[in-house]
């Protein structure tokens, strides 16, 4: 299928569905696309690997997104969970993480990149 066609259909969509507001298809649509990468997949080279600071730097000096989370997966060659989980123990107050997962050495890793780059949890 052309571009031209491409953008066709999209218009008559778009067009057949007035009623809806503009911002909300965009993010109809945007989200149906991150869906349909996540169920294609990508080559997760990276799986189970150890993470470098740098990485870590990269990953953390955006926003937790999802569009984020895809982008970095997707980059790294490693899983969208495995993204969102960066964020998620970065954000994870200290006292918590303390708790239950006292002594993990990656957890500490992300803990002291999130430090560096003024995260506060």
């Amino acid at each position: 299928m052309s571009v031209r066609s491409l953008k066709k259909r999209f218009l008559d969509i778009i067009e057949s569905n007035a009623e809806v507001d503009p911002y909300e298809l965009r993010r109809i649509f945007t989200e149906a696309i991150r869906e349909w990468e996540i169920q294609q997949g990508w080559e997760e080279r990276q799986k189970r690997k150890p993470w470098s600071d740098d990485e870590l730097r990269v990953v953390l000096a955006d926003a937790p997104t999802k569009e984020n989370c895809l982008r970095h997966a997707r980059a790294f060659g490693r899983g969208y969970g495995a993204i969102e989980q960066i964020y998620r123990w970065a954000a994870t107050p200290d006292p918590v993480i303390k708790s239950k997962r006292p002594g993990d050495a990656f957890i500490a890793q992300i803990k002291k990149v999130a430090k560096q780059l003024g995260w506060r949890a």
